[in-house]
């Protein structure tokens, strides 16, 4: 270490409380990148594990002082490279704030520090019959800090929305060392820019998120589900273009094809690959009649899309074990060798055509891709996997990477619906907006974190 980066260490170790400064190598080692795999990663310098807004912004003003680039992550469940370390800056971990500060049952809020669990807070706020809707599939262990950075959606989200629709407020720790509050508790207020919706997405770079204000909804009623089974993901698609065209919104509309599904049953031995070569799960909480309705109609798109077998499911505990499946994909295909994840939008007439593209890019270039999907609000998860160790695969694997992005853009979509730019998805982001927005992206970086410390080489 030079004599500057050594004074900041021992600058760093005697201001935060004993056990929160990490600069063992081996530990340092797990805070070096998140979940994308294929994303360049760095050695950080030091990790410091934060329990306070005051530990934050010690942190946060002394790598102002010795320009020294930081890196803020949660729980590294991340798919872009966001949470990446760049070589010789401080990784600043929000694990350990894990703190449910208030739960108001009146106003319908919860305020959170943001290394809560986003499946913990959902358990907390259910002892006062609230709901926290935002479900990214890595909710078991993903965080709230780390689902505000990114903006993450989930399944529930073609119905309800995104982690953004749920974020009032926020206390930050700006890129000037400043800690300020932004934002409202109240239903209604437009008192200035949003600059709270402003930080949700921005992935770091613009200040260190350490508490947030969340938006509640009363606990909803037990769902009907409506399963699926096609022949291919273009006539799945078709279903999905059906439910839009229908008027419907399904609280969850969710797309599995028959790579994840036998990833699935080899690792837990659910027995799905043999039925069925997609499965599309379709989900309705509306209430009473109106929710019954709802499945019937569901469950008509289905069929009239050329479903093989399709059904209201009269057993919960196999309806359950359909979405676990869903959310188990991921992981089950990481286990056969590594994974490089999309997160293309499109709009929802165009998910037959894009997932058919998505087959031809995979024959073109010789690579598996697997699908899974948010499908009802038209949010694809092409997960191209390839052996361990093939680097002529890999190749392959990021051309087919930026081809799907090329047919996401031509079909009037986006680069990324709920992981994050981070690295993966810079060239992908200039593409989609063009020289003029980015400029304006640059400049409310500059205005932001004018010394450009916070995560930088990411997003802009």
């Amino acid at each position: 270490m030079t004599t500057s980066t050594t004074s900041l260490v021992d600058e760093l170790r005697a201001a935060l409380p004993d056990g929160q400064l990490v600069d063992d190598p081996q530990i340092a080692e797990s805070y070096r990148h998140d979940e994308a795999e294929w994303a360049p990663y760095g050695t950080p310098l030091a990790v410091v594990r934060a329990r306070s807004t005051a530990d934050v912004q010690a942190v946060v003003q002394a790598c102002l002082r010795h320009r020294v680039p930081l890196v803020t992550r949660g729980a590294g469940t991340g798919l872009s490279g966001g949470a990446n370390a760049v070589e010789g800056c401080v990784v600043l971990s929000t694990e350990q704030m894990t703190a449910v500060l208030e739960v108001d049952p009146v106003e319908r809020l919860c305020v959170v520090q943001p290394g809560v669990v986003n499946d913990d807070l959902r358990a907390h706020v259910a002892g006062f019959g609230l709901w926290y809707p935002p479900d990214p599939a890595s909710s078991p262990w993903s965080t709230i800090g780390g689902n505000v950075a990114t903006n993450a959606g989930g399944l529930c989200c073609v119905k309800y929305g995104v982690t953004r629709d749920f974020v009032l407020g926020m206390e930050v720790v700006t890129g000037t060392g400043e800690v300020v509050r932004l934002g409202r508790r109240t239903a209604k207020g437009v008192a200035g820019y949003d600059l709270t919706g402003l930080m949700v997405g921005s992935e770091g770079t613009l200040g260190v998120v350490t508490e947030v204000t969340l938006r509640l909804r009363p606990a909803r009623l037990p769902e009907h589900t409506v399963a699926g089974y096609f022949d291919s993901v273009v006539a799945a698609g078709d279903a999905v273009r059906a439910v839009g065209a229908a008027g419907l919104t399904p609280s969850a509309l969710e797309l599995v094809d028959r790579h994840c599904l036998a990833a699935v049953d080899a690792w837990k031995n659910m027995g799905l690959s043999t039925e069925a070569q997609v499965v599309l799960l379709g989900r309705t909480d509306t209430p009473g009649a109106a929710g019954d309705a709802e499945a019937d109609a569901l469950l008509a798109c289905f069929e009239s899309a050329g479903a093989t077998w399709a059904a209201r499911s009269t057993d919960q505990e196999e309806a359950d074990a359909l979405f676990a499946a869903r959310r188990l994909a991921y992981p089950a295909l990481e286990r056969l060798g590594p994974v490089l994840t999309e997160d293309v939008c499109v709009p929802i007439a165009a998910v037959p055509s894009v997932l058919g593209r998505i087959e031809e890019i995979a024959a073109e270039h010789d690579v598996l891709i697997a699908n899974i999907a948010h499908a009802g609000d038209g949010n694809l998860h092409p997960l191209i996997i390839t052996p361990p160790g093939d680097e002529p695969a890999r190749a392959r694997a990021m051309l087919a990477f930026d081809e799907i992005i090329v047919a996401a853009l031509a079909a009037g979509g986006t680069v990324t619906g709920e992981h994050g730019v981070g690295l993966l998805k810079r060239p992908g982001l200039a593409d989609e907006v063009g020289p003029a927005v980015m400029a304006m992206q640059r400049a409310v970086k500059q205005a932001l974190d004018p010394a450009g410390i916070l995560n930088p080489g990411k997003v802009v």
